[in-house]
């Protein structure tokens, strides 16, 4: 198997009075194979292995279980491919997720409080000349008072390079992914956080529309965790329930972690009132590989899905019942007020009784 290895490029400029700008351009990507990392002129190329040792032979990448106060030794293989003698920096960093789902590594100029500072190389470089290897070993030290649970990070190899053509410096790093759990009590978690809904609706008030669910998926346990998710959307009392299809998963979020979730569900009835259920199933990875089903974590939000031209002929409706109520209102009103006054005179013409006659 080969390692999961992390390649990234940092290139950094400076201006006409050297003051240097660091430009960061991540390229990553986990998980692929240990193929050379090529310097911008084709000419440098080194690959990085892990150690055949008491942890196994041909890993993927490190995986440690260690409790607080404890101590791992391992080694990281590093190989020259290229035709001239290599001078390689090597570091250790914290991991992160991207906002692509990819793990990356902090870089040296960013400090690291976990994996990062608890990995110390044996030399913070190496000489390695053409077509030859050398070994690199490292020590992980977990503080006495490390929080129990899951940390990822990775030890790197580094090279900068000049690029007169461009004028900056290119650095370029490749390394191996190193997953550290801290014994103690593990308590895997995700959290369903933020949950909407909105809906779009057609002119035809009798047609279906779609609705857009949005959430966060939080990782507020101390175990990275990966999940399966399922979206579902009802009317009241529970009906014309629509489910939504092939919702992606969000990738494995290490502790802390958050994953901005939006789930598109088309052919919602305009029921009015609507009802979104999101649904995330953890899953947990054991050192084996094995992955274990907790319990799933369901949150429930309502929102109004209104058949507006509806509403609106309704709107409508309803103003010309209320004008023409008020109009016949007004028109009793002034019928009354009117024989209220032809009774007054003749009243007032009786009491006054006939007019005398002049002779």
């Amino acid at each position: 198997m080969r390692p999961s290895v992390t390649r990234w490029k940092t290139t950094t400029a400076a201006s006409l009075r050297t003051t240097a700008l660091s430009l960061l351009a991540v390229v990553a990507a986990v998980g692929v194979g240990a193929g050379p990392a090529l310097a911008a002129d084709g000419n440098v190329a080194w690959t990085v292995r892990t150690a055949s040792n008491g942890y196994g032979e041909a890993r993927s990448s490190y995986s440690y279980n260690v409790n607080p106060g404890g101590a791992v030794e391992d080694a990281m293989v590093v190989a020259n491919r290229g035709p001239a003698a290599l001078t390689l920096s090597v570091y250790a960093a914290d991991g992160f997720t991207t906002d692509a789902g990819q793990l990356d590594l902090l870089t040296r100029d960013k400090k690291s409080i976990a994996i990062g500072a608890w990995v110390k190389p044996n030399a913070g470089s190496v000489i390695i000349q053409p077509g030859k290897t050398a070994q690199v070993p490292f020590t992980v030290n977990v503080p006495e008072n490390a929080t129990p649970g899951d940390y990822v990070g990775g030890i790197l190899t580094t090279l900068t390079q000049a690029d007169q053509a461009e004028g900056i410096n290119v650095d370029r790093r490749l390394g191996i992914r190193i997953k550290l759990r801290v014994g103690g009590e593990l308590k895997p978690n995700l959290a369903i956080e933020n949950l909407h809904v909105t809906y779009a609706g057609p002119t035809n008030p009798f047609s279906k529309g779609d609705a857009t669910i949005t959430y966060k998926v939080h990782n507020v346990g101390n175990a990275a965790l990966s999940g399966k998710q399922a979206v579902t959307v009802s009317g009241p009392f529970g009906l014309l329930r629509v489910r939504a299809e092939d919702v992606a998963a969000p990738p494995e979020l290490l502790p802390g972690e958050s994953w901005d979730v939006t789930v598109p569900v088309h052919g919602v009835a305009p029921a009015i009132s609507l009802a979104a259920t999101a649904t995330v199933t953890p899953l947990l990875t054991d050192a084996s590989g094995s992955t274990t089903s907790l319990k799933p974590v369901q949150v429930t939000a309502h929102g109004w899905a209104l058949p507006w031209m509806l509403v609106l002929v309704l709107v409508v409706l309803i103003a010309v019942l209320v004008g023409a109520y008020l109009y016949r209102r007004r028109n009793r009103a002034q019928g009354k007020a009117r024989e209220d006054a032809r009774v007054r005179d003749a009243v007032e013409q009786a009491l006054r009784g006939p007019e005398p006659q002049t002779s």
